[in-house]
């Protein structure tokens, strides 16, 4: 991790990794309610609506394209502000989840609600701290490990 964008590239490439793997080994293989590919076209669907259902597998690449995207702009972010906030720097392990619960926030009460007007009410049950605990393990914790080997080697 020589370079600034390098070290966003694969904070991001780790993070989106974990999690898409999670998502689909989670919620298509042990509660079998959906498979890989409508995964990635629902991720699609943010985009292109009902359209992302009925084009098939092209459709699941643009949504891991996107899912991608997503995390690599959450990696960015993260390691924006690393420098200019010291409580990051003290636990890598609290830092990262507290940054999973961040992505979560944003993710599903600013960005989802924007891209789907009609979602289901939330509750405080399993599928909801399931999401939680996936994006802090798999998104929060890769994304701040990274981006502090980077600070710590300067």
């Amino acid at each position: 991790m020589k370079s600034k964008s390098g070290t966003i590239f694969l904070s991001g490439l780790i993070a989106g990794t974990l999690d898409i793997l999670a998502a689909i080994f989670v919620y298509a293989i042990i509660l079998e309610k959906t498979t890989a590919i409508k995964i990635l076209q629902s991720i699609a669907s943010g985009v292109f609506k009902k359209e992302a259902y009925s084009e098939g597998l092209q459709m699941a690449w643009y949504g891991l394209g996107l899912h991608y995207l997503i995390a690599f702009i959450f990696a960015w972010f993260y390691f924006i502000i690393y420098p200019y906030l010291p409580f990051l720097k003290k636990s890598t392990i609290i830092s990262g989840f507290l940054y999973g619960i961040l992505v979560w926030i944003i993710m599903n009460l600013i960005v989802l609600p924007i891209a789907f007007p009609v979602l289901p009410e939330k509750h405080l049950d399993f599928p909801l701290l399931l999401s939680v605990t996936i994006l802090m393990l798999f998104i929060g914790l890769p994304i701040a490990s990274v981006t502090k080997k980077y600070y710590s080697l300067r």
